[in-house]
């Protein structure tokens, strides 16, 4: 009949289509030239631009002497005036006489509109304690407005060998509490434990159409919270505790130990004690203290 195949002819069909879809297998992708070109420049931006931007920003870079005198006088960008002032002073640590040419900008830098750059320059002060002028401006810093650069001024000053700035000493070494500097909504809170840094972000309070930005005045840890998300507090309400990070603590305690007085042993003695937060480096510093002041308060008598 017209209509029948043979056994042959059955199969030839059968097997045409999987003739056809081997034909049909995707081949390996290769990349062209250019292709390979784009993809090395992508991989390289992604690796290069972090490090341009940690060298741009590394108080570390050595500055050419043109260098420092612009970047001392670049009120556009603080940090500029900051890294300067970093290489200044491992300088002046060195003994390095040509430095003198800029401690006028030094001194002028003390009242700084920018808390970091007074704080830096605070300690940048303590590096050559043969100058009266910055002695003089240490002593000025010891009223400025920000905890930090108080302190900074008056460790310092202990270098100088001037104990003016104990009580700011001893304030480094307590907990700071956070207020709010506005009333309103809290939309935003950190948690206890919350490693913080100088000046970074703590809270956010919505007041009215805007929001108000809660700023930690130390480095260190969060010990405590007194609120909460969706509470509303008042203007000089107790937000948080931040308790003073190591670095603070150690250097507080290594000046207590030249300046303290009996007073001031309140405050050290806590640091003595084995506490997960304490290290041993601050807890040694804190018993050296406290024998250095019992000592000098025994020899008085």
């Amino acid at each position: 009949m017209a209509s029948s195949s043979s056994p042959s002819s059955q199969s030839t069909r059968a097997e045409a289509p999987l003739r056809d879809a081997s034909a049909t297998v995707a081949r390996p992708f290769r990349l062209t030239g250019r292709n390979r070109v784009f993809f090395f420049l992508t991989a390289w931006l992604v690796v290069l631009m972090p490090f341009l931007f940690w060298w741009s920003t590394w108080f570390g870079r050595p500055l050419s002497t043109t260098q420092i005198g612009e970047y001392l006088n670049d009120e556009k960008h603080p940090r500029h005036i900051q890294h300067a002032l970093v290489q200044l002073g491992d300088r002046m640590a060195r003994q390095d006489a040509t430095t003198k040419r800029w401690y006028p900008d030094i001194v002028r830098l003390a009242s700084h509109p920018v808390e970091e750059v007074r704080n830096t320059d605070a300690w940048v002060m303590g590096q050559d304690t043969s100058s009266q002028a910055f002695h003089e401006a240490l002593l000025k810093m010891l009223q400025d407005p920000a905890i930090i650069v108080r302190g900074n001024a008056a460790l310092s000053l202990v270098r100088y060998g001037d104990p003016s700035g104990r009580s700011q000493v001893v304030a480094l070494l307590q907990p700071s509490i956070i207020r709010a500097p506005g009333k309103g909504r809290i939309v935003d809170i950190d948690k206890d434990g919350t490693s913080v840094h100088q000046g970074g972000l703590v809270a956010k309070i919505q007041a009215g159409q805007n929001i108000i930005e809660v700023r930690t005045p130390i480095s260190g840890r969060i010990h405590s919270l007194s609120a909460a998300v969706g509470a509303s507090v008042a203007e000089g309400a107790e937000l948080a505790v931040v308790d003073p990070s190591e670095e603070q603590t150690w250097e507080a305690l290594r000046a207590l130990y030249l300046i303290g007085q009996p007073e001031d042993l309140p405050v050290i003695i806590p640091y003595e004690h084995d506490l997960p937060d304490i290290s041993n480096r601050v807890r040694q510093q804190a018993t050296l203290a406290e024998t250095a002041v019992r000592n000098k308060a025994n020899k008085e008598r």
